[in-house]
């Protein structure tokens, strides 16, 4: 009998630090990786360890004080795996968004290729879990004389963190308990990220219009404009715009005229997104997208028949707002009996109907999935142009195979584009068509290794973008002023938030309440945007400003892209 209690008392001490050490984890490395002073450092470490050793002092039912710490462990472990995907900064808000608005299947495949992220939590935070539930089942406690001999210097220890956060107030630097303590960071996250969604929900448009009109000088009653809104496409890996690999052949006539110099305000979709839909940028965005109608209002005042075809999911967002605003609205992957997987060339027999089947003025909008991961996944059933692009695995070891699975879909995008530009060279009247994509991606591309998007403080490669414009030729014999101008702009600084939806304005000749020519790439008068960037708590900064790091300034102002 003796010996079993002494069995669980070393079970329940056991519990104890390890309950402490996994809770206090990511405050250690958030010391060691975040840009604080080093008041700042100390008072993330010591406090949160003090006060947390002290909550664990406080009774001797250790199993019932480790399971009520759960959020804290699911915070942590949380908090341990953006770590490692992106070397920096506290879980974001809009990291937070993206768990409600990420569908099912995306979360699927990017888990299924983090087997060292997910081993390295489970065995940080699977045993103190499965140990908890134990001590409660089996009622087995701290000792008395053990608990005691610890509460004590843990009041005073917590007291003494307490004066490490005041200090850390007080030297300065801007140290702010709501930006740089975890978790009371995370959590004050996860407030902002609620009431965006709130925001989102309850938005109240009704009645808003853009006053849209078609100028007068168009005769023409029959045009259609494709507005193609990519995914994760990163314009370094685009060989109309120099990269080395043959990712986009089928574009290399001449007609495709890319602006190499575009860059995003936003690395995450349900941001950037809304901005390339609207007039809104990163400068008004919290302000105003909560209370407007995307463009595709505007072009539907202005006479024109609208559709939003979409090979994404529902996502509750402000995009599918927008989306359903149009006159036709269809996801593909919601409807009944739909193929797993779908690749973006799925739209293309929805976009011919519409085409087909319309009359007068179009505008139709695509929103693809382009190269999100994981990337095989996205030109299923199409014939890999690189290869090996399997097995993968989220390591810098699997990078070339990687990048091979990312080519292949720049691939697929470019023929989605070229197969539209056939399409639309077949009519006998104007047409026109405008790629961008929301967002880039990291592909392990240097020595901090980062992957994917949507990290507090992007890359250079979340926010270089591509940006195409596509005219057949009957456009460009009754509008060359336009084609003109988009020539002479083609290597002009773009900011892609801005100028997505004023281009398309311009190209479909309407004028409305929020249009702004000096915005437009097809105007010339033109002019290239102060860089901007709207930040994790949706403040639209100078870029200089959002805590990049010096390599990737470097990294775009080799590309000579301006960042002012």
């Amino acid at each position: 009998m003796k010996l079993s209690e002494e069995k669980n008392s070393k079970l329940a001490a056991t519990l104890y630090w390890w309950t402490l050490a996994v809770v206090i984890a990511p405050n250690v490395l958030l010391s060691l990786t975040e840009p604080i002073s080093v008041w700042g450092k100390i008072a993330n470490t010591l406090f949160p360890a003090d006060l947390w050793w002290l909550c664990l002092s406080l009774s001797r039912k250790i199993g019932r004080t480790a399971l009520l710490m759960f959020p804290l462990m699911f915070l942590a472990a949380f908090q341990i795996v953006l770590l490692q995907l992106y070397g920096r900064s506290v879980i974001a808000v809009d990291m937070f968004l993206n768990l409600v608005t990420t569908n099912p299947t995306e979360v699927g495949e990017l888990l299924s290729n983090m087997s060292l992220a997910i081993a390295i939590v489970v065995v940080m935070y699977l045993p103190p879990i499965a140990a908890a539930i134990y001590c409660c089942i089996k009622r087995i406690w701290l000792r008395k004389a053990y608990i005691l001999k610890f509460r004590r210097p843990a009041i005073a220890a917590t007291a003494a963190g307490v004066l490490t956060v005041i200090l850390a107030y007080c030297a300065g630097g801007g140290y702010a308990v709501s930006n740089d303590l975890f978790p009371a960071n995370a959590i004050y996250n996860v407030f902002l990220a609620a009431d965006r969604s709130i925001k989102s929900k309850q938005s109240s448009y009704t009645g808003y219009r853009h006053y849209a009109f078609v100028n007068p000088d168009r005769t023409q009653q029959r045009e259609v404009y494709v507005l193609v809104i990519g995914e994760t496409s990163r314009a370094d890996h685009w060989q109309l715009n120099g990269y080395h690999r043959t990712t986009n052949p089928q574009l290399a006539d001449g007609s495709f005229l890319s602006f190499p110099k575009a860059l995003s305000s936003s690395n995450t979709t349900h941001k950037s997104v809304p901005m390339l839909l609207s007039h809104i940028d990163a400068e008004n965005f919290e302000d105003s997208i909560y209370s407007v109608k995307s463009i595709i209002t505007a072009f539907k005042e202005a006479g024109f028949r609208t559709a939003f075809l979409s090979n994404q999911r529902y996502n509750h967002s402000i995009i599918d707002r927008f989306g359903f605003e149009a006159d036709t609205t269809l996801f593909i992957r919601e409807k009944p009996g739909a193929q797993a997987n779908p690749t973006d060339l799925m739209l293309l027999p929805y976009l011919d109907r519409e085409i087909n089947e319309g009359r007068g003025k179009q505008l139709i909008v695509l929103h693809t999935y382009g190269s999100h991961f994981s990337y095989p996944d996205r030109y299923k059933g199409v014939t890999p142009r690189f290869t090996p692009d399997r097995p993968l695995q989220v390591s810098a070891s699997h990078r070339q195979r990687l990048i091979n699975a990312y080519d292949n879909t720049i691939w697929l995008t470019a023929e989605l584009l070229y197969r539209i530009s056939q399409k639309l060279s077949t009519l006998d009247y104007p047409a026109a068509m405008i790629y961008t994509a929301d967002h880039g991606e990291d592909l392990f591309d240097d020595s901090r290794n980062l992957f994917l998007h949507a990290s507090p403080v992007p890359s250079a490669y979340q926010i270089h973008v591509p940006f195409i414009l596509w005219f057949n030729e009957d456009y460009a014999s009754y509008y060359p002023g336009i084609v003109n101008a988009a020539e002479s702009n083609r290597l002009k600084n773009v900011s892609s938030g801005k100028a997505f939806a004023q281009t398309a304005f311009e190209i479909a000749g309407i004028r409305s309440a929020v249009s702004d020519s000096t915005a437009s790439l097809v105007n010339s008068s033109y002019k290239e945007p102060h860089r901007t960037y709207l930040t994790d708590h949706n403040l639209g900064l100078p870029l200089r400003q959002v805590g990049m790091r010096q390599i990737d300034l470097d990294t775009l102002t080799s590309l000579r892209i301006s960042l002012d």
